[in-house]
């Protein structure tokens, strides 16, 4: 028997306009990883965009551990595509060798 590698996620709840939205973003993130053969591990979930406490507490698990994976229902979760938005979450998560995935596509994908 294979153990699946895991797959993190990370989810911002202001790009979302609701409860049940933010319930079925993360639903999407374990159906993703379940399809391409990941198991789904920490979903981060940034309630506070000023702060990025969830983006970092996902940075530091990247770093520290061997999971180089992560998944996101759209790259707007990253602020790319945003007015103003920028790579550099995307890049932080890429220059420590982590692949990013998203769900849908979006505009910025």
């Amino acid at each position: 028997m294979t153990t699946r590698p895991t797959l993190l996620g990370y989810v911002r709840a202001d790009a979302l306009s609701c409860a049940e939205e933010l319930a079925a973003a993360t639903d999407s993130l374990a159906a993703f990883a379940s399809a391409e053969g990941f198991t789904l591990g920490t979903v981060y979930t940034e309630r506070d965009s000023a702060e990025s406490a969830a983006f970092h507490a996902l940075l530091d698990e990247v770093k520290r551990s061997d999971v180089r994976a992560v998944v996101v229902p759209t790259m707007n979760h990253l602020g790319l595509g945003n007015p103003g938005g920028s790579p550099a979450a995307l890049q932080h998560l890429e220059f420590h060798h982590a692949h990013v995935w998203a769900v849908e596509r979006d505009n910025a994908g």
